[in-house]
């Protein structure tokens, strides 16, 4: 818990800096083209829908019961141009009810943070939040039949309803102190769930905070670190949390200058990733040093060998933050294999592909063991921008070095498709990849049903929707 001390000189300094921020905000420069985030694919929703009995193209297996959930940034008025980002935007929840074969229904709803409910005429729903923020507009997933929209950098997970509707900011039934983060990772060994979580802009520690079976924090350990880096995601193993700390960290001078999102690219940082271990003391997290400063939003798998290396597969960007104050930036990604020794406390690197890249999943049974596919986006590759304009879904088959390309066609933009196994006990790739995906020309949209073994061949059903839903971050499929 912050000292006296502490909270004392916060609440005399914060009140400053926000009026200096304020004030800065207004002398900033909107974008002379329009703001890349709120144009184009990224145009927001203006209102709430729900569609009952969606048109089906195809045939949506019986076996599939349950929500697909997504949820992404759609700012509830029109937001300053020239101080926006992307990934502050307030919360879309978008789900489709799939059920005996039919979609019985598509819903999107705002996260109500005390902003979109004001702003919508609402009275202010209960809970408790963090005074800095309450939006939460990152991922939404399932956790012991409830439903959590959940997001980075100190915000409380939002517990909604089936339906979507917000019920509540909770943190974890009061059981989270600080922080938690958009990408928690399920042990599916003990059911629990693990995750890396900062708050800015506390600059000294981030936490490893373990969610039990029914979602109740049982363990909040501080990990010392500097700066205040932005760590978006990490990865479990058998034995130690991966912890990214990466030259992306918080910056006073964006924060005064007004700026929404206060981070910057500071390769002075460092670069390294941290083995943490389990269930020891943060204190003990075993760094590893990369060569030269790069980025990493989102892992897939990682495991350990025989002999106690560390394999992890990450999607690489050459920056973030540097050169653009809208959205993440940089001039390239990848996909690359590390190799994090903890002997040598360094991490080696080789490129599996180098085509520009994102969002990558795969079959999550295989967490924390060797596995052979990763599925993702391919992105349009334009600098300085996470282009969600590419065209492309991918397939890598991390045994034989081979890469499927699945092509949506012209002005069609796949986001993130998660895979869903046919049965618990089918084989890895023996399943199905949903996901949706934008028609730019017709302003329109579809959830896609691929069978993952088939990743050429004939979706297994579309499911139409008559309007655009914004490119957003993350989704998962909850079963009924």
């Amino acid at each position: 818990m912050a000292s006296v001390i502490e909270k004392t000189i916060r609440a005399a300094v914060t009140p400053v800096m926000g009026a200096v921020s304020n004030f800065n905000r207004k002398r900033l420069d909107a974008p002379e083209d329009g703001h890349p985030y709120l144009t184009g694919v990224h145009k927001p929703m203006t209102e709430e829908v729900t569609l009952a009995d969606l048109p089906v193209e195809g045939e949506i297996p019986a076996a599939l019961d349950g929500r697909y959930l997504r949820i992404g940034p759609n700012p509830v008025d029109t937001p300053d141009e020239a101080s926006y980002h992307w990934f502050a935007g307030d919360g879309m929840a978008h789900g489709v009810r799939i059920s005996g074969g039919k979609a019985e229904w598509y819903r999107n709803r705002w996260i109500r943070s005390n902003k979109v409910s004001d702003a919508l005429g609402e009275a202010r729903k209960p809970g408790t939040r963090k005074p800095r923020t309450d939006n939460a507009n990152t991922n939404i997933i399932g956790i012991n039949g409830r439903t959590f929209a959940i997001v980075e950098a100190g915000g409380f997970p939002v517990e909604m309803s089936a339906e979507l509707d917000t019920i509540a900011h909770n943190p974890c039934d009061n059981s989270l102190n600080h922080a938690f983060s958009a990408h928690p990772h399920l042990d599916p060994a003990t059911g629990e769930m693990h995750a890396i979580c900062y708050d800015a802009p506390v600059m000294d520690k981030v936490w490893h905070v373990v969610l039990d079976k029914e979602g109740t924090v049982r363990r909040e350990e501080p990990i010392p670190v500097r700066q205040g880096p932005s760590i978006h995601d990490c990865q479990i193993t058998e034995n130690h949390v991966l912890v990214f700390d990466l030259p992306a960290t918080f910056s006073m001078k964006r924060m005064l200058a007004g700026y929404a999102f206060p981070y910057d690219w500071n390769p002075e940082h460092g670069a390294r990733v941290g083995l943490c271990p389990r269930e020891g003391l943060g204190m003990e997290t075993i760094w590893c040093e990369l060569d030269e400063p790069c980025y990493v939003y989102h892992p897939a798998n990682a495991f350990e060998t025989a002999d106690g290396t560390v394999i992890v597969d990450v999607v690489v960007h050459e920056s973030t933050y540097a050169r653009s104050t809208f959205g993440p930036g940089g001039k390239w990604s990848r996909l690359e294999r590390w190799t994090v020794d903890p002997a040598s406390r360094k991490v080696d690197r080789k490129i599996l592909d180098d085509r520009p890249q994102e969002f990558p999943r795969y079959d999550e049974r295989k967490t924390m063991q060797p596995y052979r596919f990763i599925y993702d986006i391919a992105l349009a590759g334009h600098p300085d921008e996470l282009d969600m304009a590419g065209t492309e879904l991918f397939k890598h088959d991390l045994q034989d070095g081979s890469k499927l390309v699945r092509d949506f066609g012209p002005g069609r933009h796949p986001g993130e498709f998660v895979f869903v196994p046919r049965a618990p006990d089918a084989a890895e790739d023996e399943g199905w990849l949903i996901g949706l995906v934008i028609d730019a020309q017709q302003e329109k949209s579809e959830l896609q049903i691929l069978n993952a073994d088939d990743f050429l061949g004939e979706p297994q059903a579309v499911i139409h929707l008559p309007h655009r839903i914004p490119p957003g971050f993350h989704g998962n499929w909850v079963a009924g």
